[in-house]
């Protein structure tokens, strides 16, 4: 659903640049209260696979494809803030450097891609965690539920856009029919994937799940006068889990990403996307206009001068896969730094 220049003016892109502003200055803020030594290093993670899934298009019907957003499946393991910063992270390297979501329209994308997904979804799955029984096993299904939720919504925020600042004139009732309709099916593979990457990570390392984090805390025993949380016994850790490492886990998690970028991209459809679709058959994508990084050796997701296609590509999406790990991982780095820094001595001492 990446947004390319030209299909939104200036005066609503400039908007939306300021509420994406504003979207990541508070994140910023509070993924200092999400992020700790333990999770730290695993939001660069989740920012490199989502762009490595990203790259694996999946058919949805005739002629059209989709790729997962992200962003339930950022919230769900890191949490909503960190969440928005780890899908505006790939946006960022996207447009930069593979061309894919224009520059101009990086607000629109950011706004829609990394905020309305997180917002939306991590709220479903919330809501679905207080009527749920207790477990694993309900945060897989609320998971499921905010990532279909989320994509939809997220097509439905598009076309509000549009309706504001769209640079054709199309029928508005006609794109939210087509928009939503197409992106209820690419919801169905986003929870797919988000349902079993969040189920995955819990069998493993249930403590370093976000949102399964207070799944324990429903008993209190009295223990010497002290009171003491009595875990739930869907939160007792698996004899697998104290076998692995975040360390094992975290170079689990790169080479899954490196290899879903750089091999398995390879079979991805080669349809258009929702977006792309709806464009083309409503006349939306006539005033698309050539990408400020048209001319990077890494657009289009092929490396300029190879060419083997399969090489290429799989070349691209281990750079890609690369690049965002780094970037992921200074960012986290720096605000877990600076959340040290805001520790106020007295707390340091009460802690």
């Amino acid at each position: 659903m990446h947004v390319p220049d030209g299909f939104i003016n200036a005066p609503t892109s400039a908007v939306t640049g300021v509420v994406a502003a504003g979207a990541i200055a508070v994140s910023l803020r509070g993924a200092r209260r999400e992020l700790d030594e333990r999770t730290a290093p695993l939001a660069g993670l989740v920012a490199a696979f989502i762009f490595a899934v990203q790259m694996l298009n999946f058919p949805v019907a005739a002629g059209t494809s989709g790729h997962l957003l992200g962003g339930a499946l950022a919230a769900i393991l890191v949490g909503p803030f960190t969440g928005v910063l780890c899908v505006s992270v790939v946006l960022l390297m996207q447009g930069i450097l593979f061309a894919d979501g224009g520059l101009t329209a990086l607000g629109v994308n950011i706004t829609d891609m990394a905020l309305v997904t997180t917002v939306v979804a991590y709220a479903v799955f919330r809501g679905l965690l207080k009527i749920l029984p207790r477990g694993r096993r309900s945060v897989t299904v609320a998971s499921f539920a905010a990532a279909l939720l989320s994509v939809p919504a997220a097509a439905l925020a598009f076309t509000l856009v549009y309706a504001v600042g769209g640079t054709t004139e199309v029928a508005i009732g006609k794109v939210v029919t087509a928009m939503v309709g197409v992106h209820v099916l690419i919801g169905v593979g986003e929870a797919a994937i988000t349902a079993l990457t969040v189920g995955a990570v819990i069998a493993v390392r249930p403590d370093l799940v976000h949102g399964a984090r207070g799944l324990g805390q429903r008993l209190r025993l009295r223990v010497h006068g002290e009171l003491v949380d009595v875990p739930a016994e869907g939160a007792r850790p698996s004899p697998v889990a104290a076998r692995v490492s975040r360390r094992t886990l975290w170079a689990t998690g790169l080479v899954t990403s490196l290899v879903l970028a750089g091999f398995v991209s390879f079979y991805a459809s080669a349809d258009p996307d929702g977006l792309e679709k709806v464009a083309a058959d409503k006349g939306i994508d006539r005033t698309t206009e050539e990408h400020a990084a048209a001319d990077s050796p890494l657009a289009d997701y092929g490396v300029e001068d190879v060419d083997d296609s399969r090489l290429s590509g799989g070349l691209a999406g281990v750079i890609g896969v690369g690049v965002t790990v780094v970037a992921g991982s200074a960012v986290f780095w720096a605000v877990r730094r600076r959340r040290g820094a805001d520790a106020s001595p007295t707390a340091v001492e009460k802690v």
